[in-house]
């Protein structure tokens, strides 16, 4: 199996979930990382079908990852920032996509023209909101292509037009028949009376994937369609089981990684070791030690900045679904064992846009 390299910052994100009970916030903050949005990349866009995981995490644009951009009419071309330009519709309610990003289409890239997927993850609690989630996706789809025609130019130039895939990842309150299952929605040509085709590309721009998970326990064959993914989002997506480190291993490689190797020898009171030549001459025992208590040291503090950017998450969400202040203050407390005073803080700096 083609693993991927994993980062410290995954690890990090890894271990913050571990207690989570399907939290969007927390869902969000492990999705971010490269190595994560390959595997489900992998099986879900058919751009990338007979890739390895590592060629998929090569064609995303890491720079590109947001969870701040707007999907409200009108303003999906602006990234939210303090000091942006926003075009303003008024009265209208302001969504944001949970993570938005671009991704190489290798089908129609050459080696002088990048071509770009635009795409959207949104990992979902309930997969029954009260309303169709395949709704929500189609408008989501619509925004993110729309958005690619910037509205600063007079002129509108359609050939720009790249396809959008909007991924939702649904994980409780799933019928039991349809558990641990897979749709796809795309555009297709159903009817053609002209002796010549259209091509495919010049009009399939929308493709809304709906990935329904359900009970804990997945108890897929290896012969299944969507195995591996399912399997890897039922690890990651639920509370930790013991197994859960040695599942994950098998599909991204924490072992062998260049920034915890770097810091080892940093750290490390053997002055002459070199880079090359660490794993041959450090012990096991002694690498194991250094390797466990830097990974516990880096993690402290990648763990900070990670909670911002959850908190952030949750206080958004919850201010799109018009939740009062003083409910998104008690959630604050409670999932992230924030004081009455911290969540305050948290809350007026995120409202206010900082």
């Amino acid at each position: 199996m083609d693993r991927l390299q994993g980062s410290m910052e995954a690890l990090s994100a890894l271990q913050i979930t571990e207690d989570m009970d399907g939290l969007d916030v927390q869902s969000k903050s492990l999705l971010q990382y490269a190595e994560v949005l390959a595997v489900i990349l992998r099986d879900t866009i058919a751009e990338y079908e007979g890739y390895s995981w590592k060629e998929v995490a090569e064609f995303i644009e890491v720079d590109s990852i947001t969870s701040t951009m707007e999907v409200s009419p009108g303003r999906t071309n602006t990234k939210i920032r303090s000091d942006a330009t926003e075009y303003h519709n008024l009265n209208e309610k302001t969504s944001l996509f949970d993570l938005a990003f671009r991704a190489r289409n290798p089908q129609i890239s050459t080696e002088d023209i990048q071509i770009n997927l635009h795409i959207d993850v949104e990992p979902q609690k309930i997969y029954n909101p009260g309303y169709p989630i395949e709704k929500r996706g189609m408008y989501y789809l619509a925004r993110r292509l729309s958005s690619q025609l910037s509205l600063a130019l007079n002129v509108t130039d359609y050939n720009r037009l790249a396809k959008c895939y909007s991924i939702w990842i649904c994980r409780d309150e799933i019928p039991k028949e349809d558990q641990y299952s897979i749709s796809v929605y795309e555009m297709v040509n159903t009817k053609n009376t002209a002796p010549n085709t259209v091509s495919r590309e010049n009009y399939d721009l929308m493709t809304l994937v709906v990935i329904k998970l359900g009970n804990t326990v997945y108890n897929g064959d290896k012969e299944d369609e969507g195995y591996e993914l399912l399997r890897f989002l039922n690890t990651i997506m639920y509370p930790h089981k013991d197994n859960f480190m040695s599942t994950v291993s098998e599909y991204i490689d924490f072992s062998d990684n260049d920034a915890l190797r770097k810091e080892v020898i940093h750290v490390s009171t053997i002055e002459q070791i070199k880079y090359e030549g660490m794993r041959e001459e450090l012990t096991e025992e002694l690498t194991k030690e250094i390797t466990e208590e830097l990974t516990k040291e880096i993690t402290e503090e990648i763990t900070e900045e990670l909670t911002g950017r959850g908190v952030k998450a949750l206080i958004l969400d919850n201010l799109e679904n018009e939740i009062p202040k003083e409910r998104i203050l008690v959630k604050l407390q409670k999932y992230f064992s924030l004081t009455e005073e911290k969540a305050k803080w948290y809350y007026e700096r995120f409202v206010s846009g900082e």
